[in-house]
C-alpha cells in the first residue's frame, strides 16, 4: 500500500513538474535576449559573407538590446562553422551564417557532417549578390572574350582563385569552364578575403567572386571586372556586361547570404530574431552599404519559411551543377 502512494505521489509530481516546464520555457523565450548573441561565419574574416554579417548584426545588436558578436570559424568551405553551431545548445544564442555553399556542400560531401536542412532551423535571408569575373589589371585582359583566348592559348595555366572548394565562387569557375571548353586551374582558399589578398598580389590571376568583396577594389582600380554572374547587369555596376551577353550562352549564378539557428531552437525565439533582421534590412544606411556594394536586399515579408523554401530550391538546383561538373570532396 505504501508503495503505492508513493507511486502514485511520483507520478503526481512528474504531472506537476510538466506542467510547470512549459510556462518557464515560454517565459524564456518571451525574455530574450537577456545576454551576447553569437552569429557564426564558416570563412575567414574580409569575405563577403564576414561583411555582410557584420553590417547587419551591428544594427540587429541596436533592435534587440544586446550585443551580437561575429565569430569566424573557417575551414572545409564552411562546413567546420555549420558544424560547431549544429552542436551548440539551441537556446537562442547562437547562429550561424550561412550561404549557397551550404546548399552545394550538401551534393559536394559525402559527409558534411551536417545537412543544411534538417540540421537548422532558417531565420531569415540577408542578401542575394551575383558574382563578378575580376582580373588582376597586370594581364592582358579587358573582356570576357579575352578571358576565354587566354585560357585557352594557356591552357590549366590561368587560375581562379576561390574562397574554398565547392563555394559558388569556385562552382561560377566550373561552370564557366563547362561553358565554353576551357582549362582553367582552380586555386582554393580559406575565405574570399585570402583569394582577394592573393589575386591583388599577383599569385593568382583571377576570381569569380561575390560582388561586395570585389566591387571597392573595382572601383579603385586594383581590379578588372570582365563580367558578372547574373542573369541582368548589377544597378551598382551598370557598365560591367554580364557572362551571358558576352557570349557565354546559359550561364547565370547568384550567391546568397542568410542567418540560421540549430533546429530545435523555439520557433518565438526564431520569430523575434528574425523581426529583428529584417528591421536592420530596412534601415536606410545599413540598406545603403549593402546595396553600394552589390547587393540585393530582399523584398516582402521574408519569413523563416520564405528563406526555408529558398534554401530547399537551392540545394535541388547546385545538387545538378555539382552532378554535371562531377565535383567532390571526401
Amino acid at each position: 500500500m505504501n508503495i503505492s502512494k508513493s507511486v502514485q505521489r511520483g507520478a503526481l509530481f512528474l504531472l506537476i513538474g510538466a506542467g510547470l516546464a512549459a510556462p518557464v520555457h515560454a517565459e524564456s523565450a518571451r525574455e530574450w535576449p537577456t545576454r551576447t548573441i553569437t552569429w557564426v561565419v564558416g570563412y575567414a574574416a574580409g569575405g563577403t559573407t564576414d561583411i555582410v554579417a557584420r553590417a547587419i548584426a551591428n544594427k540587429v545588436s541596436q533592435n534587440l538590446g544586446q550585443t551580437v558578436v561575429v565569430m569566424n570559424r573557417p575551414g572545409a568551405n564552411s562546413n567546420i562553422g555549420a558544424q560547431a553551431v549544429k552542436r551548440a545548445d539551441p537556446d537562442g544564442y547562437t547562429y550561424y551564417v550561412g550561404s549557397a555553399a551550404n546548399a552545394i556542400n550538401r551534393t559536394l560531401y559525402e559527409n558534411a557532417g551536417y545537412d543544411i536542412v534538417q540540421d537548422f532551423a532558417p531565420v531569415a535571408l540577408f542578401v542575394s549578390v551575383p558574382n563578378m569575373l575580376v582580373v588582376n589589371p597586370a594581364l592582358p585582359i579587358k573582356s570576357v572574350a579575352d578571358y576565354i583566348a587566354y585560357a585557352k592559348a594557356h591552357p590549366g595555366k590561368l587560375t581562379c582563385g576561390s574562397s574554398g572548394t565547392g563555394s559558388s565562387i569556385h562552382l561560377s569557375c566550373e561552370l564557366f569552364k563547362m561553358r565554353t571548353g576551357t582549362s582553367i586551374m582552380h586555386v582554393p582558399f580559406t575565405g574570399s578575403g585570402p583569394a582577394m589578398t592573393a589575386l591583388l598580389g599577383g599569385q593568382v590571376d583571377s576570381v569569380f567572386d561575390n560582388m561586395p568583396t570585389v566591387k571597392p577594389n573595382v572601383d579603385a582600380g586594383k581590379l578588372r571586372a570582365l563580367g558578372v554572374t547574373s542573369a541582368k547587369r548589377s544597378p551598382s555596376a551598370k557598365d560591367v556586361p554580364t557572362i551571358g551577353e558576352s557570349g557565354v550562352s546559359d550561364y547565370a549564378v547568384s550567391a546568397w547570404f542568410g542567418l540560421f539557428a540549430p533546429a530545435a531552437t523555439d520557433k518565438e525565439i526564431v520569430a523575434k530574431m528574425n523581426r529583428a533582421v529584417n528591421a536592420a534590412l530596412k534601415d536606410d544606411e545599413i540598406r545603403n552599404i549593402l546595396v553600394q556594394r552589390g547587393a540585393d536586399v530582399p523584398e516582402g515579408a521574408n519569413t523563416p519559411a520564405d528563406f526555408g523554401q529558398h534554401v530547399k530550391r537551392e540545394v535541388d538546383k547546385w545538387a545538378t551543377v555539382v552532378k554535371a561538373a562531377g565535383a567532390k570532396v571526401n
